[in-house]
């Protein structure tokens, strides 16, 4: 994250009048002599400049507009987490809408960390965040810096001051002095979703005719076998009949070790242009280092299990959970984990996104900036004004546990649980019939038919659902709705490369 350097302020410029004096030769000229030149001294002010001066202020205090001394503030890194639900993303917006930087900045402000004179503009404060979030994603750690205020007459405790005017789904768990400049290289994110997403598409739904007919294009007449899920209930079950089927459902060892080989396939440097949208093949922003991605073994809560995907790698580009969209519709569908090495190459072809409620920021990591001050720091005292703690959320661990659960699974489980969002999700999948997913076939091949060509219509488009984005508590009502009705399709994004950038965490 950079920094911008603090603005030097300047008085106004007076221009001298000729002095006609004669003046010694000046012989340091081209010289650094290491000296200041004073300007002569200013006259000093009348005894009727001083009383009104003194009566300027007098009456400034009685009609209680006399300005408050500045308070010193520094370059500052401050350690929060926030769960996303009712939130228009991270990024403070010039429309006031509702984001986790706008409610924490209005926070500072009236605890007296950001002053008066700054209270209108962020960029004053040279504000700016380490990972950026889609509107409702959650971050059980992210970091914003600014010039900070930190001693501050009458507050003991900063840290608890501004809690106190934040909301309870945002905390600010801590801040660090930093030198001017400093970068998160890595991220790591988590994605939870319930195990069930793995049961393959059901019989007679629209995936499964693409499937089969895929087979026998392929001169394959032996129909694949039917996933032991299906075999009780077929195609007359209920969607309600087979939510309840898929809850008690626990994934396989070998489906699981399916899901762990392709999602090794996202390790290393790759271009991950079908991963996010208005990016070219040949755009070099595209490229992106994943260094490890961990699948845990399931957990059940309440009825349901739960898989969790953790990603460690540079930041994230816009809508780049469609890596989560390829592996999972690739797992269950039998699909050969080569097909993600596919989508890297050439072709652009669509990669739905998964819903955003499973999304969870971790935390930024700066190891780079840590090592650079382990350095700096080994001949320094704390006391010392030129030393700076490492960033580092671990002596907050307890508190981001604790919040976690309380804020965010808790947020998750309970949407799935009334409102069956995955489930949702993963039918609207299934209905699509259409050539853009043709890619999830036994070949691992990117056929011709899905692959989008610039400036031509796709016939039958896959069309998302906006209520997919939300993770505010929809009701089953409203998911319902957007599921059957077309005002609530996603209109493809067009975004340009300025605010794409921007969007990037």
């Amino acid at each position: 994250m950079e920094q911008a350097s603090e603005t030097e302020e300047k008085g106004p410029q007076i221009k001298k009048k000729h002095d006609s004096r004669k003046r010694k030769p000046d012989n340091s000229k081209g010289k650094d002599t290491g000296k200041v030149k004073h300007s002569r001294r200013r006259r000093a002010p009348t005894k009727e400049e001083e009383e009104a001066n003194r009566e300027k202020k007098r009456l400034e205090a009685e009609m209680g507009t006399e300005r408050p001394p500045r308070l010193p503030k520094r370059q500052s890194a401050l350690l929060i987490g926030f769960c996303g639900s009712g939130y228009r993303g991270m990024q403070i917006q010039p429309d006031h809408t509702k984001t986790i930087e706008g409610t924490l900045f209005k926070a500072l402000v009236k605890a007296g960390a950001v002053s008066q004179d700054n209270a209108d503009d962020p960029v004053k404060v040279s504000l700016a965040r380490a990972a950026r979030t889609d509107a409702g994603v959650h971050a059980a750690g992210n970091v914003v810096s600014l010039k900070l205020i930190s001693a501050i007459p009458g507050v003991e405790d900063l840290v608890a001051r501004v809690n106190e005017e934040l909301p309870p789904d945002i905390r600010f768990w801590g801040f660090v002095r930093t030198q001017n400049s400093f970068n998160a290289r890595l991220r790591k994110y988590t994605y939870f979703f319930p195990s069930y997403l793995l049961i393959p598409p059901k019989p007679g739904s629209g995936m499964d005719g693409q499937q089969k007919a895929y087979r026998q294009s392929m001169g394959l007449t032996e129909p694949a076998p039917l996933h032991p899920f299906w075999q009780d209930s077929g195609e007359s079950s209920t969607k309600e009949e087979d939510l309840a089927r898929k809850r008690s459902w626990r994934v396989d060892t070998q489906t699981l070790d399916r899901l762990k080989e392709a999602a090794k396939r996202y390790e290393g440097t790759h271009n991950f242009h079908n991963f996010t949208v208005g990016r070219e093949f040949g755009d070099r922003s595209n490229s992106r280092f994943m260094k490890s991605i961990t699948i845990e073994e399931p957990a059940v809560y309440g009825e349901t299990e739960w898989v969790s995907v953790l990603f460690h790698g540079q930041s994230f580009m816009l809508h780049q959970r469609k890596m989560m969209t390829a592996l999972v519709l690739s797992c269950r569908t039998n699909t050969p984990p080569e097909v993600i090495n596919k989508l890297y190459e050439f072709s652009d072809v669509f990669v739905p996104k998964m819903p955003s409620l499973g999304l969870l920021l971790e935390e930024p990591l700066f190891g780079q900036y840590n090592s650079r001050l382990s350095e700096n720091n080994a001949k320094l005292k704390p006391t010392d004004a030129d030393y700076r703690p490492p960033i580092d959320f671990e002596i907050h661990r307890d508190k981001i546990t604790e919040f976690k659960e309380k804020f965010i699974y808790k947020n998750m489980r309970e949407i799935e649980d009334r409102d069956g969002l995955f489930d949702a999700w993963v039918r609207s999948v299934d209905s699509y019939a259409g050539n853009d997913l043709l890619y999830l076939n036994p070949e691992g091949k990117i056929p011709e038919a899905c692959v989008i060509k610039k400036g031509e219509r796709r016939s039958n488009p896959f069309r998302e659902k906006r209520v997919f984005d939300t993770t505010s508590s929809p009701t089953a009502e409203r998911v319902k709705k957007q599921l059957e009705e077309s005002d609530g399709e996603e209109e493809e994004e067009v975004i340009d490369k300025r605010l794409l950038a921007e969007t990037e965490g």
